[in-house]
C-alpha cells in the first residue's frame, strides 16, 4: 500500500472508530442521494462481483428471483457496525423465511471480514470492496468531516433489491437502532404489493 493511501486508511479508520463510539460528530458532505450513480429507488441495481472471506465471489446476479438486503457499512469491528451486523444476524432467519438474502459490503479486507464474521457468528457474506468501486457505484463513498478534518468513507446505507434487480427501497445515513425492523417491514410491504 502506498504511503499516502496507508495514511488515508489510518485516518479513516481512526475517524470512523471515534464516530462509531460517539466521541466526535461526523458530517457526511456528499449529496447522499445516489441519483448521480443511478442507485436509487426505482432504478436497476448496479451489478458487482466481490470476494468474501470464504474465498467465493458473489454477484447480485447470483440472487435473481430473490430479494436482496444489500447493506454498506464503514468498518469491521467498530461498535455501530458490529451492532448492525449482529442485528442482521439475529433477523437472518426471519428475512430468509420472507425470501430475502443479506449481503454486507465494506472496504475492509476479506481477512478482516473473516475475523469479524467468525467472532460474531455472522451467517451471511461480508464482501470486500477495497478499491471502493461498488461503493462509488451505489453513491455511498463520500466525503466526511470530523474535527475539522475531511476524509473519504462509507456512509452507512441499505438497499432493498427485488427479484428482478430493481432497487425498491433505500435507507441513507442509517441509524442502527431499529433499522433491521424497518428493513423487515419493507420486505413485507413489497411482498404484499406483489400478491
Amino acid at each position: 500500500m502506498a504511503k499516502d493511501a496507508k495514511a488515508d486508511n489510518e485516518a479513516r479508520t481512526g475517524a470512523e472508530t471515534r464516530a462509531e463510539t460517539g466521541t466526535e460528530a461526523v458530517t457526511e458532505t456528499g449529496a447522499g442521494t445516489g441519483a448521480e450513480t443511478g442507485a436509487e429507488a426505482g432504478a436497476k441495481a448496479p451489478d458487482f462481483r466481490l470476494e468474501a472471506a470464504d474465498g467465493r465471489e458473489y454477484s447480485l446476479q447470483d440472487y435473481a428471483g430473490k430479494m436482496v438486503v444489500l447493506y454498506f457499512y464503514p468498518k469491521d469491528s467498530t461498535p455501530g457496525c458490529t451492532q448492525e451486523a449482529c442485528d442482521f444476524r439475529d433477523y437472518n432467519g426471519r428475512l430468509t423465511a420472507e425470501g430475502a438474502v443479506i449481503l454486507g459490503i465494506s472496504p475492509d479486507s476479506v481477512k478482516s471480514h473473516g475475523k469479524f464474521a467468525d467472532k460474531h457468528s455472522l451467517s451471511f457474506p461480508l464482501l470486500s470492496d477495497p478499491e471502493h468501486e461498488v461503493c462509488q457505484r451505489y453513491g455511498v463513498w463520500q466525503l466526511k468531516k470530523m474535527a475539522g478534518r475531511e476524509y473519504m468513507g462509507v456512509v452507512r446505507t441499505t438497499f432493498l433489491i427485488d427479484g428482478e434487480g430493481r432497487i425498491v427501497r433505500e435507507w441513507r445515513k442509517v441509524k442502527v437502532n431499529g433499522h433491521v425492523n424497518e428493513v423487515l417491514e419493507a420486505i413485507l410491504a413489497v411482498k404484499r404489493e406483489q400478491y
